[in-house]
């Protein structure tokens, strides 16, 4: 019993020893394992702080400079877009020109000249004589006698065509009738499909190799609305040209 008392008593002697000096090292072991602090290596970071919202949106605005002013002459070019060409007027109205239609002849003339009385023309109109050397001419072939001619005369006027011409020069057209002189072979088409309506049956075109007589229709100084009507009437004479001419002063 004596030997157990004095090994437990040496026992706690040893633990109070151990407890003493940090467990055996366990304390120092401890404190190592945690990194002394260096104030040297100690960096404070500051935080980030946004700018104020107040700030920012009191921050004066940057100043746009104004426009420059357009002149009043380019700002009419702005907004005003040039009419379509096909708008604008072909030609001046008041401008005046001259013309020459032709060529007549006969029946030809007449009903032309009539045509050119409804229009208000008055000193404006006047006729050319004039002379070609060939040309084409409505006709019946050369008859027989003198009283086959005169027979054919009294069928024309039956028909109401008064206009013709009896050819009395000696040779291989002696005795033929003549019913207009055209400078064109359309004009004498023109002519004959005329003469057909009316009843003639027997006429045709020639060539006519002598000297031509025949009017041109002369008009000075006309407006442009009377050209225009100038311009549709000729359609109704096939065959002629209407022409604009200098005007004689």
């Amino acid at each position: 019993m004596k030997n157990l008392f004095w090994i437990l008593l040496l026992g706690n002697v040893i633990l109070f020893a151990v407890m003493q000096r940090g467990g055996l090292g366990w304390g120092e072991q401890e404190l190592q394992a945690q990194p002394e602090l260096r104030g040297d290596m100690i960096h404070l970071i500051p935080a980030l702080q946004s700018a104020p919202a107040k700030t920012a949106q009191s921050a004066p605005a940057k100043a746009v400079p104004a426009p420059m002013p357009v002149p009043a002459s380019v700002q009419v070019a702005m907004t005003s877009a040039p009419a379509p060409a096909s708008t604008l007027p072909s030609s001046n109205p008041n401008t005046l020109v001259c013309l020459e239609w032709g060529d007549f002849s006969g029946a030809e003339l007449k009903r032309v000249t009539a045509a050119l009385s409804a229009l208000p023309l008055a000193d404006k109109l006047s006729q050319r004589k004039i002379e070609r050397d060939t040309g084409y001419w409505v006709y019946f072939s050369p008859f027989r006698n003198k009283a086959a001619v005169k027979q054919k005369i009294a069928e024309l006027k039956a028909l109401g065509i008064s206009e013709y011409f009896v050819v009395q020069t000696p040779g291989p057209l002696l005795n033929s009738i003549s019913l207009g002189v055209f400078r064109t072979r359309e004009a004498a088409q023109n002519f004959l499909e005329q003469m057909r309506a009316k009843g003639v049956r027997t006429a045709k075109i020639g060539e006519h190799a002598s000297k031509l007589k025949a009017t041109l229709v002369m008009l000075n100084g006309v407006d442009v609305e009377t050209e225009a009507k100038l311009t549709a009437l000729q359609k109704d004479f096939a065959g002629t040209e209407l022409n604009k001419v200098a005007c004689a002063h």
